[in-house]
């Protein structure tokens, strides 16, 4: 795929949507495109994770370990979705495993290479903040929920 064309995926991607093209081409020339084949693992839940991933084509299926040991169908993670955003920030473990049912392809965005994306456009860290902050806001709600359930 063409540089042009994995601009507009980024610029899809929510996190991505304001950055503005020149911003976009910096992650888009620094990334790494990789293929995955029917059944391939992305990656594994535990993990550690240095990078994150956008679907650029194909879908993964995206499963976490519930108590009783068995793997759990969470869904799936499609063109423009973005996987383990917070891994080009800091050092965390993959929360979920997510395997290419069929041929896929993904966008990988490194930790080192959005760093420096950070350090040289400050402002793209009020973007981050902001995204992570309304993940723990659904976090939290989504928590509570659960809490209910066991306090009636």
């Amino acid at each position: 795929m063409a540089l042009n064309d994995d601009i507009a995926l980024l610029s899809t991607v929510s996190l991505f949507g304001d950055l503005g093209e020149d911003k976009l081409r910096l992650i888009a020339f620094g990334a790494e495109r990789r293929t995955l084949q029917a059944g391939q693992l992305l990656f594994r839940e535990g993990a550690p994770a240095d990078c994150a991933f956008v679907v650029a084509s194909g879908r993964f299926e995206l499963t976490r370990t519930g108590r009783d040991g068995a793997a759990k169908a969470l869904g799936f993670a499609e063109r423009g979705a973005l996987l383990g955003e917070l891994a080009m920030v800091t050092a965390i473990n993959r929360s979920m495993t997510a395997i290419a049912p069929d041929t896929a392809e993904v966008i990988r965005i490194n930790r080192p290479l959005f760093r420096r994306m950070l350090e040289e456009y400050p402002d793209i860290a009020g973007i981050v903040q902001q995204r992570i902050n309304d993940n723990l806001a659904v976090l939290n709600a989504d928590l509570g929920k659960i809490a209910d359930r066991f306090a009636g």
